[in-house]
C-alpha cells in the first residue's frame, strides 16, 4: 500500500475545468491552491478605484472572478458552500512558489502545448523532487509535455482528465507519459476511485484517449447518419436518450450543453491525428456543422444550437433547411414494445428486432459502434471492460457497447454489422472459436472480462472493495417479492433491496422490508437496506394513496399509513442494527425510512428531504414525528426553543432537498456524528456493510421506545399559527398551502397543550396519521396528488 498522502494540491488554470477540478478537492477535504495568469491591463470598476497592476486585487482578479463564477453555477460544484474556505487563491508570478508545498500539482491550462509546456518548465523549477505533477488535457498527446523536463519530473507526470463537471461525471483517465512511474500510475488509480469518487480508467497515449475517442465517434456517426435516414434531431433525441440508458440530454442536447465548438476541436484532433483509423472518414464534420459553427450556433453558450428557445417554446433547428421549427413529440412502435421493459438492458434485443425506422437505426448505429469499439482494442486500450468504464462513467451511459453487444447475442452483433458492410476485429471471431460466448461473466459475485491474449475469462481488477448487488442477487437471495429481494452479503449481514417502480415504497416493500427484520433477527447480526438503481426511492406509492383516497377507503388509507409508521418504528427498535445506504433521489417515504435506521451512509450525490407538502400532505410515516424529536434532542441550557422548532418545520414547509449529503447535515435529516457520507457510490453498500457489522461486533442494544419528546405545545402552535396567517395574507402561500401548514403544525407542537410537556413518540405518530388522513379528503390535495402522478411535477393550487 503506498505512504504517499495527499494534504494538499495546486491547480494551474482557473477556467471552468480548473475552477470545477478544485471544487471538488476541496468537497473531499483537501486543501487546494488555485493559481492563473496576472491580468495585463486594469478594467473600468478598478481604474475608477484607482488601483494599479501592482495591487494584490487586481493581480488575484481573473482567479478570483473564475472561482466566483464556478462558485454561482448550477448544478453547484460544491457539496457544501463552507467547503469554498479549502480554496486558497494566487497568481502564477507572486505565488508560483508555494507549489513547493503541495503534494500534487495539476496543471489545467488552455489546450496549446506551447503555453502547457511553458507552464510545466516554471513549475519544474519550483516542484519539490516527488510531488505528482499531472495535466488535465482532453487530447494533446501526453509525451509532447514532459520533453525536456528533468528526470525527476518525468518520472511523477503523466495525464489526469477528469470530464466536465468535475463534480458529477465519474470519469478520470489516467494516461502514462514514456517515463511515468509504474507506482504513480497504482497510486492515482486508486486514489481516483477511493478519494475522489472516480472510476479510474489507465488509457494509452492515444488521440483523445478513451473516453473522448469513442464518444466522439459515436456522436459524428449520427451527425452523418441523421440524413441518411430521414430523422430529426428530436427523433434521435428520442432514440438515444433514456429509453437506451442514456442521459435524457440524449445527443443534441447534450452537444448543445457541452458546445459545439469543444465536439468540434475534439473531432478535428482524431482526424487529423488518426490517419489510419478505418473510420477516419466519419471523424470529417459534415456541412450543417460548418455552417452552424460559422454562425456561431454553438449551443446554451450562444443562446442557440441545434435547440433554441423564444419565449416558452423550444425550436428545433431543421438540419436540412437549417431554419428553427417548433419541435414536434416523436413516436416509434420500436419503442411502444420497450415501455413494459423496467430494465434497460433487457431492451436491446427488442429495439435491433424492430421493423419501423427506430429498428434501422439501432441496428445501423449499433453495428457501427460494435465495429469501431472492437477494432480500438489493442490501440486506445488491451482490456475491453475499460472502454465500458469509461463511457459509463464520462457520458453517462448505463451499459457500454460491449455490454450493450452482449445483451444483444455477441453473434447477433456481428450479423448486424455485416448487414452494414461491416466486420469486427479478428479477436471477436477468435473470443467465439475458444467457446467463450460473451464478453463478461459473472462467477462467485465476481464480474469477468475476455482477456483478448489470454483467451480466457478473467476477473476484472479492483472488485474486492465494492459489492455488486446485480452479481450476487440470485446465488445469495433469501427472499424475495414483487417489491423487495433480500440478499445475503456476507459476515451474517442482510440487505433488502428495493425492486418497484422508481423504487416506490408501497405495501409489498414494507412487507419485504418487514421479513428482512424478522430473518435478521432470527438468522443474522444486521441488516442494511440499499440498492444500486439509479435513485434509493421517491418516496410512498401515491398512486395507491390517490385510490384509496377517490374511493374513500379511509379505514383502509388508515391502516395502510399506520402499517408504514409501524414498519418505520420496527426499523428503529429492532434488536439488530439497521444501516440506510441512500443516494440519487431520496424523497418522502424514502427519507423517512433513512431517518428511521440506526445509521446512515449516505452517497455523497444524495437529493434527500421531506417533499410531502408537494402533494398536498405532511409527512406521514414517522417524518413530521421525526422533525419534532430532532427538535427536541437539540434544544440545549438558554435556547430560544420556538426558534429552533421552527427551522424543523420550515425544512418540511419549504419542502426543502438537500442538493448533497453534506447539506442534509444543515437540514437535520442526516445527523453529525452518527451519519457519514461516501464519495464512491460503488464503494456504498460495502460501506454499509461494514458499519452494521462493526455495530453488531461492538455489542448493539436494543433501544428503548422513547417517551421523552419534549412538545411546546400552545406556545409554538400560536407562533406558527401566526406565521402562516400572515404568509397568506402576503400571497407567499396558498389558502391550500396555509391549511396544510397548520397541521404541520398542530402535529410538531404536540397539539394544543397547554405547555411544554414531555410525550411519546406515539403520541406524535397519531397526531401525524389523524392530520395526514385529514388533507387526503381535501379536493385540492386530490388534485396535487394527481398532477405529480400525470407530470412528475408539484401543482401550486
Amino acid at each position: 500500500m503506498s505512504k504517499r498522502r495527499i494534504k494538499k494540491v495546486a491547480i494551474i488554470g482557473s477556467g471552468i475545468m480548473g475552477s470545477g477540478i478544485a471544487c471538488h478537492f476541496a468537497n473531499i477535504g483537501v486543501d487546494v491552491l488555485l493559481l492563473d495568469i496576472v491580468p495585463r491591463e486594469l478594467n473600468d470598476v478598478e481604474k475608477a478605484k484607482g488601483l494599479t497592476l501592482d495591487d494584490k486585487t487586481v493581480r488575484n482578479r481573473l482567479v478570483n472572478e473564475a472561482l466566483a463564477a464556478a462558485l454561482k453555477s448550477k448544478p453547484s460544484p460544491i457539496y457544501h458552500s463552507s467547503f469554498a474556505s479549502r480554496i486558497t487563491t494566487g497568481n502564477l508570478e507572486d505565488d508560483i512558489a508555494k507549489v513547493s508545498q503541495v503534494d500534487w500539482i495539476m496543471e489545467v491550462v488552455v489546450e496549446r502545448l506551447d503555453i502547457k509546456k511553458s507552464v510545466f518548465e516554471k513549475l519544474d523549477k519550483h516542484r519539490t523532487p516527488g510531488t505528482l505533477i499531472t495535466s488535465n488535457t482532453s487530447g494533446i498527446p501526453i509525451h509532447f509535455m514532459s520533453e525536456g523536463r528533468s528526470e525527476d519530473f518525468q518520472k511523477h507526470f503523466c495525464g489526469t482528465h477528469f470530464f466536465n463537471p468535475a463534480r458529477y461525471l465519474k470519469l478520470f483517465e489516467i494516461i502514462p507519459g514514456p517515463k511515468t512511474d509504474a507506482s504513480v500510475l497504482d497510486f492515482l488509480n486508486g486514489y481516483g476511485e477511493q478519494f475522489l469518487g472516480k472510476t479510474s480508467v489507465i488509457a494509452k497515449d492515444t488521440p483523445a484517449f478513451i473516453g473522448n475517442r469513442i464518444g466522439i465517434f459515436g456522436i459524428q456517426s449520427l451527425f452523418h447518419q441523421v440524413k441518411s435516414l430521414g430523422l430529426t434531431v428530436e427523433e434521435i433525441d428520442k432514440l438515444t436518450g433514456p429509453v437506451i440508458g442514456r442521459p435524457k440530454s440524449a445527443t443534441f442536447r447534450t452537444v448543445d450543453v457541452v458546445g459545439l465548438d469543444t465536439l468540434v476541436h475534439v473531432a478535428n484532433g482524431i482526424y487529423e491525428n488518426c490517419p489510419n483509423d478505418e473510420a477516419h472518414e466519419l471523424f470529417k464534420l459534415p456541412d450543417f456543422i460548418h455552417t452552424m459553427m460559422e454562425k456561431k450556433w454553438l449551443g446554451s453558450k450562444t443562446g442557440q444550437g441545434f435547440y433554441k428557445k423564444e419565449g416558452k417554446d423550444i425550436l428545433a433547428l431543421d438540419l436540412n433547411t437549417l431554419e428553427y421549427r417548433p419541435s414536434k413529440k416523436t413516436n416509434f412502435a420500436t419503442l411502444e414494445l420497450t415501455k413494459t421493459i423496467d430494465k434497460v438492458i433487457d431492451r436491446f434485443k427488442v429495439l435491433v428486432s424492430g421493423k419501423d425506422k427506430a429498428g434501422d437505426f439501432y441496428r445501423k448505429n449499433f453495428a457501427s459502434m460494435f465495429a469501431y469499439v472492437s477494432h480500438r482494442i489493442p490501440e486506445i486500450t488491451d482490456e475491453l471492460y475499460k472502454i465500458d468504464d469509461a463511457m459509463k462513467a464520462g457520458f453517462g451511459w448505463e451499459h457500454g457497447p460491449f455490454q450493450i453487444w452482449d445483451a444483444i447475442g455477441v453473434e447477433k452483433g456481428i450479423e448486424i454489422m455485416k448487414a452494414e458492410g461491416l466486420e469486427p476485429a479478428a479477436w471477436v471471431n477468435e473470443m467465439l472459436a475458444s467457446e467463450n460466448t460473451s464478453f463478461y461473466s459473472v462467477k462467485n459475485g465476481a464480474t469477468y472480462f475476455y482477456d483478448i491474449p489470454k483467451k480466457s475469462q478473467e476477473k476484472i481488477p479492483g472488485q474486492d472493495a465494492f459489492i455488486i448487488l446485480d452479481n450476487i442477487r440470485k446465488s445469495k437471495e433469501v427472499f424475495k417479492n414483487t417489491g423487495v429481494v433480500i440478499e445475503d452479503l456476507g459476515d451474517g449481514i442482510l440487505n433488502c433491496e428495493f425492486q418497484s417502480k422508481m423504487n416506490t415504497i408501497g405495501g409489498d416493500v414494507l412487507a419485504g422490508l418487514n421479513k428482512a427484520i424478522d430473518i435478521a433477527e432470527k438468522d443474522f447480526a444486521g441488516l442494511v437496506i440499499g440498492n444500486q438503481a439509479a435513485n434509493f426511492s421517491v418516496g410512498a406509492n401515491i398512486g395507491m394513496i390517490f385510490m384509496m383516497a377517490v374511493e374513500q377507503e379511509y379505514d383502509e388509507l388508515n391502516a395502510a399509513i399506520k402499517y408504514f409508521q409501524d414498519t418505520m418504528m420496527r426499523m428503529r427498535y429492532s434488536s439488530i442494527p439497521t444501516v440506510s445506504a441512500p443516494h440519487g433521489m431520496t424523497l418522502g417515504g424514502g427519507c423517512e425510512l433513512s431517518m428511521h435506521a440506526d445509521k446512515v451512509v449516505a452517497a455523497a450525490e444524495t437529493y434527500i428531504g421531506l417533499v410531502e407538502f408537494g402533494v398536498g400532505v405532511i409527512p406521514g410515516g414517522g417524518g413530521s414525528k421525526e422533525m419534532a424529536l430532532r427538535a427536541s434532542d437539540s434544544f440545549k441550557k438558554g435556547d430560544v426553543e420556538l426558534n429552533v422548532l421552527q427551522e424543523y418545520f420550515l425544512t418540511i414547509g419549504m419542502a426543502k432537498v438537500a442538493t448533497s449529503a453534506y447539506e442534509a447535515f444543515d437540514m437535520g435529516v442526516l445527523q453529525k456524528g452518527k451519519d457519514v457520507v461516501v464519495v464512491n457510490k460503488d464503494r456504498q453498500i460495502a460501506t454499509a456493510k461494514a458499519y452494521a457489522k462493526l455495530m453488531a461486533e461492538t455489542g448493539y442494544t436494543q433501544p428503548i421506545k422513547r417517551t421523552d419528546v419534549k412538545v411546546l405545545g400552545k406556545q409554538a402552535l400560536g407562533m406558527f399559527l401566526v406565521g402562516t396567517d400572515s404568509m397568506e395574507a402576503s400571497n407567499f402561500i396558498s389558502e391550500h398551502d396555509h391549511k396544510i401548514a397548520n397541521k404541520l403544525a398542530y402535529v410538531m407542537a404536540g397539539g394544543d397543550l397547554s405547555e411544554p410537556t414531555l410525550v411519546s413518540e406515539q403520541y406524535l405518530l397519531d397526531l401525524e396519521r389523524e392530520a395526514f388522513l385529514s388533507l387526503c379528503i381535501e379536493r385540492k390535495t386530490l388534485e396535487r396528488i394527481q398532477h405529480m402522478l400525470k407530470t412528475g411535477k408539484p401543482l401550486r393550487n
